[in-house]
């Protein structure tokens, strides 16, 4: 029998019976099931039910972390019935006030905190994920990064082209000229370089997945001639392809380390031609000091959101592009707009239910869900951000700036 399964010996059959009788005393918005069918509502009018499958599944609520609610929902010790969205709200207010230590029901919950296991179960939430999982939520442009909703009502698609529209407008690109574009997802960036902006593009990517499928597309549109997708580190890309006009690096180098900036961003200043601009788009912490997500949010971060990722703040990224060479010419956030296309992924996640269940097994269903949602939340409550980063090579000579005195070329 699990060490777990019953701390308090016949406690379980009084304290189920004291459960029911109980009368909220909190406004979370949540209502506990026990495992024998009992319930608790812990604030009036739930938008939330969590089923808690066995008796040792409660050790996930104490404390109840961000991180600790994740790893007990995930691996299935309790289920949770209502909207992505909800479910975060909820976990976030409990994360906040805490489980109500009332009568039998806190004594059981503070003897399983001394009773803790470790769950030895690792979760990659990008393990053997297909091409088609991703295209269920992301759409079918297949673009994994920030939208731009300039007006805020935009749909998620046209917000995407947006993005794409407003990162080539950044960078001032032109017909004939060479674009890098380190991490390049499923080609999209690449294929609208080629086919709106008339640009020679090498795309570059470690995913195997993601590299079969923008050869394809770029096949398919005709731009075989133009486009060059590698399956390749963009460390490895020889003095032989020469320097490049403009560079991109969107949503890639939160996976670098913190360490390892400077000698990113001197790659890059290395790989671009004198006269060039590059663009860095990507996560940021917004603590300046440890970094840390509050409620145990950095470790929800680090395990479901961004594994082995390093996000600097953007102090410190900018620190080390200027000591790569590089000047930063424009920097604007987009933390809001993150928020909103995460909030539409979600959605999009949430509909498409039935048919990502028959894609993946419920341990990536579940991760991929709370990752989504939790990543809204994040970016909603400023947890972390996301910058554009717009830089030239840094020195006093004017040809090295080719950018107007004024932004209005941006959005013009």
């Amino acid at each position: 029998m699990d060490a777990h399964a019953d701390p308090l010996g016949t406690e379980h059959h009084r304290l189920t019976h004291d459960l029911g009788r109980l009368t909220p005393v909190s406004e979370i918005p949540l209502r506990l099931t026990l495992w024998n069918g009992m319930q608790h509502d812990l604030g009036p009018q739930p938008t939330v039910t969590v089923k808690v499958l066995s008796p040792g599944a409660l050790r996930y609520f104490v404390p109840p972390s961000l991180d600790n609610l994740a790893e007990g929902y995930v691996n299935g010790h309790f289920d949770v019935l209502g909207q992505a969205a909800d479910i975060v709200e909820a976990a976030t207010s409990l994360a906040q006030h805490g489980v109500p230590m009332r009568g039998r029901f806190g004594r059981l919950f503070s003897a399983l905190h001394h009773d803790r296991g470790t769950d030895t179960h690792a979760i990659e939430h990008h393990y053997d994920i297909s091409n088609d999982f991703y295209r269920l939520w992301l759409g079918d442009d297949m673009v994994y990064s920030c939208a731009y909703f300039p007006t805020r009502t935009e749909s998620l698609e046209a917000a995407q082209t947006a993005k794409l529209d407003h990162i080539l407008r950044k960078l001032m690109l032109k017909p004939g000229e060479r674009l890098l574009d380190i991490g390049c997802g499923w080609g999209a960036l690449a294929i609208r370089a080629a086919q709106k902006y008339g640009a020679r593009v090498l795309g570059v990517t470690l995913s195997k997945n993601q590299y079969t499928l923008a050869c394809v597309r770029v096949a398919q549109a005709g731009l075989a001639d133009q486009v060059e997708i590698r399956l390749q580190d963009y460390r490895d890309i020889e003095p032989g392809d020469g320097q490049f006009d403009k560079i991109t690096s969107i949503g890639m180098f939160e996976h670098v380390g913190l360490n390892h900036l400077e000698a990113y961003f001197g790659k890059i200043n290395a790989l671009l031609k004198d006269g060039g601009l590059v663009l860095n788009h990507g996560i940021t912490s917004t603590d300046p000091g440890s970094g840390a997500a509050p409620l145990g949010a950095a470790n929800f971060i680090e395990k479901y959101v961004f594994p082995n990722g390093e996000l600097p703040h953007i102090s410190l990224a900018l620190k080390d592009m200027q000591s790569a060479g590089l000047e930063a010419l424009d920097v604007e956030c987009l933390r809001r707009h993150y928020a909103r296309t995460l909030a539409c992924w979600s959605d999009n996640y949430e509909r498409q239910q039935e048919a990502i269940h028959a894609l993946v097994s419920e341990t990536t269903y579940r991760v991929w869900r709370i990752y989504l949602a939790g990543c809204a939340h994040a970016f909603s409550q400023n947890w972390v951000s996301l910058y554009q980063v717009l830089a030239c090579k840094a020195g006093t000579c004017a040809e090295l700036n080719p950018t107007p005195w004024s932004r209005a070329y941006m959005y013009t």
